[in-house]
């Protein structure tokens, strides 16, 4: 089925309003109703896994099957369960304590939805970076407008039609379209908007929000950094690296950007993550566990950054058969790279690289790595390989990230208890579990004055008796 002509702004605008009468109808569903709208996501997604993974598999040109499995249909059922399974004990009205002289009245929080939230979902993992944010957002009793990204189409037709399928506009709402289309809905008066993407088009969402003063969880990306310690035992880190690396074609936002690696170890470091990769992908070329990059134009970017760095002296080691290089079977599967003698003037030093190309940056001491991270803007993510605790807790204490995992790679990103997201230029906010319900929530404050008070002593007129109180208060408070 062919997809529709692309909404107008008064389109949006309007679906927008839609979804806010539907709220300020039922400003606080109950946990029954969030339970059972999550349930009908839960189901848009176990009942279509094939057409799901088909249409993800038809945009990217070849995805991995079993990496759409993990990311795209576990997690978003995993984080949909989990939602469901506590949303009770998150939804309950919290006593906070009271100080002393606001005695005898009590303090409380309640968690109350915000109203309509929006998300702009990029096209690396489509399925899971739309519908995670929606079961946070549902779950705190929201409706849900999702704009999927222009280079999925064939899942932004399917996620659509099952939208349709298993909610009213008025709950949960997919809009199709190109940039213009994002444009218009990043413009739209939200009561919070996601955007999930690169650093550069964060901060045209950032000023397109700011303009209704809707708040946002802008989760970015940035160079993330490896730290391969004088303590790693790099037979057990290399293929946890490389699969970092690897999977997906490197299109993760989590992805290690660029290895630091002790110099005395950099030949080391390269035979163990080039037999990694041999070990998992014995070839690239038409393997369907390998994924394909997303397009021709991100393909033909990748080897240009190539080609750029090879140009300013540094030396690519493609870790595929020689006769693969760094293009393959014709299509988008590319060959990963080993870039060494990079400097950081090179374009794939300034970039995110968003693809299977790995530099490898040499240090002498931890504190010069350290420096180097510190250096750059703050990255989404960051890794550490060794065994020696000492210079673990250096590195977590003297740098700053969005996440980080310890002796492996992204998987601080799929933990339902973690809060994910970044800092500084790799994204502001987090969600994630009950981090997501809190993001979607408005956390109200609520002070109950007791029918008996002593609070008449602080009205007007004032006198001798309001004195001797402040100077009281100001003496033991």
């Amino acid at each position: 089925m062919n997809a529709p002509l692309p909404p107008n702004a008064n389109q949006l605008a309007g679906l927008l309003e839609v979804q806010r009468a539907a709220f300020l109808a039922d400003m606080l569903p109950s946990a029954a109703a969030r339970r059972e709208r999550l349930q009908r996501l839960h189901a848009l997604v176990a009942d279509n896994e094939e057409a799901i993974l088909a249409a993800i598999d038809a945009d990217f040109g070849g995805r991995a099957r079993q990496e759409m499995v993990l990311t795209e249909l576990f997690i978003v059922r995993s984080a949909i369960r989990q939602q469901r399974r506590k949303l009770g004990r998150w939804m309950r009205e919290r006593r906070v304590a009271t100080p002393l002289h606001m005695l005898p009245g009590s303090s409380a929080l309640m968690p109350q939805p915000l109203g309509v939230v929006g998300n702009i979902v990029p096209w690396n993992y489509p399925c899971q970076l739309a519908l995670v944010p929606a079961a946070a957002a549902l779950a705190a009793g929201n409706r849900v407008m999702l704009k999927p990204s222009e280079l999925t189409p064939a899942f932004a037709r399917l996620l659509a039609q099952l939208a349709a399928q298993y909610f009213s506009p008025a709950e949960l709402a997919v809009v199709e379209g190109g940039v213009e289309v994002s444009r218009e809905f990043a413009a739209l008066p939200f009561d919070h908007l996601v955007f999930t993407g690169s650093t550069a088009v964060g901060r045209q969402v950032a000023v397109a929000a700011a303009r209704n003063l809707t708040p946002v969880t802008l989760e970015l990306g940035g160079k993330s950094p490896a730290i391969i310690d004088t303590s790693c035992d790099l037979a057990q880190a290399a293929p946890r690296l490389t699969f970092g690396k690897l999977f997906n074609a490197g299109q993760t936002c989590v992805a290690p950007d660029y290895a630091l690696v002790p110099r005395a170890r950099v030949a080391d470091f390269v035979r163990e993550v080039s037999a990694a990769a041999a070990a998992m992908y014995p070839h690239f070329a038409g393997n369907a566990q390998y994924t394909s990059i997303i397009s021709e134009r991100h393909h033909a970017r990748l080897q240009q950054l190539v080609r750029e760095a090879q140009g300013q002296g540094a030396t690519a080691l493609s870790l595929g058969p020689a006769d693969e290089a760094q293009a393959t079977d014709g299509g988008r599967r590319m060959a990963p790279v080993l870039l060494l003698d990079v400097t950081p003037e090179m374009a794939v030093m300034r970039e995110e690289i968003f693809g299977p190309l790995l530099p490898v940056v040499p240090y002498d001491t931890l504190q010069e790595a350290i420096a180097f991270i510190n250096a750059r803007e703050r990255p989404l993510a960051l890794y550490w390989f060794g065994q020696d605790r000492r210079h673990c807790d250096q590195v977590l204490r003297s740098t700053i990230s969005g996440g980080v995992t310890v002796n492996d790679a992204l998987w601080h990103a799929a933990q339902e208890n973690l809060p994910f997201g970044g800092v500084g230029a790799s994204g502001t906010g987090a969600y994630h579990g009950e981090h997501g319900f809190l993001a979607f929530s408005k956390q109200k404050p609520i002070y109950r004055q007791a029918r008996l008070n002593g609070f008449g002593l602080f009205r007007p007129p004032y006198g001798r008796v309001f004195d001797t109180l402040a100077d009281f208060l100001k003496r033991h408070l």
